[in-house]
Parts: C-alpha cells; sequence; structure tokens
C-alpha cells in the first residue's frame, strides 16, 4: 500500500505481518504466552529482588548482573502485551509512535545486555586476573560511573539510530515482521535509506563485534590465569562463575547474529525470520535467570530464602 507521507508521520496507522494462527489455536497460544510473560516477570523480579535485599550480593559482579532483569523485563514487555493482544483480537495494526517506541525498547534491551554482559566480563577479568588491583579499580564510584556510562551509551547510541529514520518519508505501512524494529521500518522508507544502512551497521559492529573481542580477550586472560592457579577450588569456582557468563553471552551472540542474517538475506523463509526474531526477544528473559539461579549458588541460596520468606509473609 502506498502511502503520500511526509516524513512527519507521527499519525501513520501500520499493519503487521499477520500471525497465521489457525483458530483452534488462538486460545492455547494466548495461554502460552501469558504464562510465558508471566514466567518472565517472575524469574527476573526474583533476581532483582534477592539482590537488592541481600547485602552479601552487593558486589560489583551482582550489581552488574542486577541490570540484565531490568533489561530483560523491559524487553519482554515492550513485546508480549501487544502480541497478547493481536493473537485475541487478530488486530495487527498499530500507530507508528507505537512502533517507534516498541522497535527502540526492544533494541535498547538488546543491545544493553551485550553491554553489561562485556562489563560483567571485564568485572570477572579483574578479579580474577589482578585480584590485588581489585578493589582499587572496581570501587563503588567506579561501579556507579561504568553502570550510567552503558545505559546513556545505549541510550544515545540507538536513539541516534531510529533519529535518522524519522527523517525518510515512507512509501509503504506493513511491517513485514511480528513486531517493529528497525530493519522493518526501514523497508517501509521511499527511495535512499544508506544512511540509516550504515548507521545501524556501524553500531553492529560497535556492539556485537566490539563486545565479542572484549568478551574474547578477557576469557583467554582469565583461563590462563586459572591454568596457572594451583589451588584447584578457587579454579573451580572461577570458572564455574565464568562459565555462567560465557553461555549467557554466547547464546545472546549466536541468536543475535542468526536475526541479523535473516533480515540481510530476502531468500529466508518469513516464517523462519519471525520464529528467529521472536527468540532473541523471548529466550534470553527466560533463560538468564534460570541459568544464573541455577548455576550461581550465592545466588541460589539466596533467592530460596526470598521465596520461602515470601511465603511466609503472605500464607501464614
Amino acid at each position: 500500500m502506498k502511502i503520500n507521507d511526509t516524513p512527519g508521520h507521527w499519525t501513520m496507522e501500520l499493519t503487521m505481518e499477520s500471525l497465521n494462527i489457525p483458530p483452534g489455536f488462538i486460545y492455547p497460544a494466548f495461554v502460552f504466552g501469558t504464562l510465558t510473560y508471566l514466567m518472565i516477570l517472575f524469574c527476573n523480579i526474583l533476581v532483582f529482588t534477592t539482590i537488592i535485599l541481600t547485602k552479601s550480593l552487593h558486589s560489583p559482579m551482582f550489581i552488574l548482573l542486577l541490570n540484565l532483569p531490568v533489561l530483560d523485563v523491559m524487553g519482554a514487555t515492550a513485546l508480549l502485551p501487544q502480541l497478547l493482544h493481536s493473537i485475541l483480537t487478530n488486530d495487527r495494526s498499530v500507530s507508528y509512535p507505537g512502533c517507534f517506541l516498541q522497535a527502540l525498547l526492544l533494541h535498547i534491551y538488546a543491545s544493553g545486555n551485550f553491554l553489561f554482559l562485556t562489563a560483567m566480563a571485564y568485572d570477572r577479568y579483574i578479579a580474577i586476573c589482578l585480584p590485588l588491583r581489585y578493589h582499587s579499580l572496581m570501587t563503588s564510584n567506579i561501579l556507579i560511573r561504568i553502570i550510567v556510562v552503558v545505559w546513556l551509551f545505549d541510550i544515545f547510541i540507538l536513539a541516534v539510530l531510529f533519529g535518522i529514520s524519522t527523517r525518510f518519508k515512507f512509501c509503504m505501512n506493513n511491517i513485514v515482521d511480528v513486531f517493529c524494529n528497525n530493519p522493518s521500518l526501514v523497508k517501509l522508507v521511499c527511495g535512499d535509506s544508506s544512511a540509516n544502512n550504515y548507521y545501524g551497521l556501524f553500531t553492529i559492529i560497535l556492539i556485537q563485534g566490539g563486545s565479542l573481542i572484549i568478551v574474547t580477550y578477557t576469557y583467554i586472560q582469565i583461563l590462563v590465569t586459572c591454568l596457572k592457579t594451583k589451588q584447584s577450588d578457587a579454579r573451580g569456582k572461577a570458572l564455574q562463575t565464568c562459565g555462567t557468563h560465557l553461555i549467557v553471552f554466547l547464546l545472546l551472540e549466536i541468536n543475535a547474529l542468526i536475526t541479523m542474517l535473516s533480515h540481510r538475506f530476502e531468500s529466508v523463509s518469513p516464517h523462519l525470520r519471525r520464529a528467529i526474531g521472536l527468540s532473541i526477544i523471548l529466550f534470553p528473559p527466560v533463560l538468564n535467570p534460570l541459568i544464573y539461579g541455577l548455576n550461581t549458588k550465592e545466588l541460589q541460596k539466596n533467592m530460596i530464602k526470598i521465596i520461602k520468606r515470601a511465603r511466609l509473609t503472605f500464607f501464614i
């Protein structure tokens, strides 16, 4: 559908890709989606609350980890309520401001995960490779600065990306995905959108590529240090903590890479592109609290205490 519109298209109404759910599966899909969203909220709020209420977890590693459930809840909330409404009503229309906001929040969520996982790798590198300097290099002030800089950088670099897209004229109103994102919005543009494409590529190289380089370097250094350590208990604990972090990072990196490639190649099946796109939004919020909760003993032990305390408060 052609749209004769000026760059000030904030009153436009867009249509997202049809979900194509058979009538008999609408309510099961809605129930499954609702339970998934509730599980994401419960698990991530539990991790967040446990770290906040447990003084022994107020270390740089867990304070940095605290930002992941915030990002995961942001990403899930930007997607699932709107998606669940679409499943139930079969209404795939969305206003341009609503689509723009959803896309911006989802990109902030994804890039924020990369940035904070990179900051956590830096923290583990100092703790294991430079233990005598750890408390001088990771003071409370430095930790706060790292968190503030990561959030500001994340928001700024993506605000610029989406700011570029607002000056284009749209010729279509059909979003070729089940949710709004920058690649799908760019496909609506008339004429040359190379500025957005080049800047988008720059952000991918900077955030994904930069994160991969830093994490790879820090983990090589950590592995070398652990192999030199004669204390088997210390080595095992370090490798377990770092292994948990590395699993989360690699899952996100691989998922993001596949998602990006699916948008670059037109030959990819739309159904496969939809499934891959949803997986990067849904898998990390579900898996992150489970992986950290099950593999990090300090967090697991205190999460159980919080649950028991909640049960005593509400049921007795």
